[in-house]
């Protein structure tokens, strides 16, 4: 019997933060979602009961599970363990070239590329492996990149409580690199600047400059 897909509460601009995606209920099993991996194999062209594809259904479902695994995290999580010894540390805090791979939700074809995130902290700072971690959450789920860009500004800055915080994405798109206009190579930039990033052109100028002396050496 084919699953029932009820359509999801509309959610608040900031549930995203705060707790995981409401999944789909009932949600398919493992073996209707294996069936439809074969259909999908069929009208490619090929025969799923062929040996080498026999398995493919079984490996693919394998796959979607870590590959989308961020449906399952909750990014304020994440950011929950923070350090109150910074001194009198007050610039920011700046990771860059996290390397990040997602996939797009419109053809379901991946992106990817790096992550560079800036932040100013209030006397308490977050392990620089979180921040990384939390790249991957959003990066886990279904995305466009304005979205995913935003996103993780809007969890850092209600989780940490910044003075400001700066992102920036830069990823290749295979739904544009390797179908449609087939332009292999270019590169899509997002920015998201919160607080004093924002409301100043000067620290958007720094943190741009600092983040090019990693990517352009």
């Amino acid at each position: 019997m084919d699953a029932v897909i009820k359509p999801l509460r509309k959610a608040s601009p900031t549930d995203h933060v705060h707790q995981a995606p409401e999944a789909p209920s009932p949600r398919p099993t493992r073996e209707e979602a294996q069936a439809a991996v074969r259909t999908l194999i069929a009208f490619a062209g090929d025969d799923p009961d062929r040996e080498g594809l026999v398995e493919t259904p079984k490996r693919v479902v394998d796959a979607y599970e870590e590959l989308y695994g961020g449906y399952r995290e909750v990014p304020a999580d994440v950011l929950d363990r923070t350090f109150s010894e910074i001194g009198k540390y007050d610039d920011f805090v700046l990771v860059r070239d996290i390397a990040f791979s997602s996939h797009c939700e419109h053809h379901m074809m991946p992106f990817m590329g790096k992550a560079h995130i800036a932040y100013k902290p209030v006397e308490r700072v977050v392990g620089l492996s979180k921040l990384a971690r939390l790249v991957d959450v959003y990066a886990r789920r279904l995305q466009t990149q304005e979205h995913m860009t935003s996103q993780i500004a809007t969890a850092i800055e209600e989780i940490l409580t910044p003075r400001g915080v700066a992102v920036m994405l830069e990823a290749e798109h295979m739904c544009m690199s390797v179908r449609g206009v087939e332009k292999p190579g270019s590169s899509t930039i997002t920015t998201q600047f919160v607080g004093s990033f924002r409301d100043s052109s000067e620290e958007q100028v720094r943190f741009i400059t600092m983040v090019r002396r990693g990517t352009d050496r």
